[in-house]
Formats: C-alpha cells, structure tokens, sequence
C-alpha cells in the first residue's frame, strides 16, 4: 500500500471572467495564462516585485504570441477541411474570420 500527503493552499480563489456575444480573445487568455504563471506578493520588496512584473509581461507577450499562432493554424486546418469536403464557398467565407 502506498500512502502519502498533498499540501493544498488554503487561499483558494475563484475568478469569473465573461464575455457577450463571443469568446475570449488571446490577449485576455495570454493575461490570464500569465497571471496564473507568475505571481508575486504585494510585501516582497520592491526589486523583486518590479523583476516579477516584468517577467510577467514578458510571459503574457509570449503566450499571446502562441495563441495567436494556435488560432490562425486552427482556422487553417478548418478551411482544408471544409474545402476537401466538397464546399469551397464556406472554407473561403470561413477564410476571412
């Protein structure tokens, strides 16, 4: 029998973020990302805070980079496959989204 502990955060937060009429862009989900990824406390000395915010953005732009690239490499397989199913009028209308 194997036995052992997780140490869980005892901060749990929850956070909403909604949209009307469309889904999340990649810079919200880039900023998102990277606030997951990085995060500093308000009581580390101000060196420290400024380097982690500055990584921070470093990593939002990084991502955003990424899902930008997913998105449009999405939407490129979408269109082949749309466009060998026989309907190349709406692999074309699906081109310019």
């Amino acid at each position: 029998m194997i036995t052992g502990s997780i140490d869980l955060a005892t901060d749990f937060r929850v956070g909403v973020k909604t949209t009307s009429g469309r889904g999340l862009t990649p810079e919200e989900l880039a900023k998102q990302c990277a606030d997951k990824i990085v995060s500093v406390s308000d009581t580390a000395p101000e060196p420290i805070r400024a380097q982690a915010h500055a990584f921070q953005a470093r990593v939002q732009q990084l991502v955003e980079l990424y899902l930008k690239q997913a998105v449009q490499s999405d939407r490129t397989t979408v269109y082949n496959a749309v466009r060998d199913a026989g309907h190349p009028e709406l692999a074309e209308a699906l081109k310019g989204l």
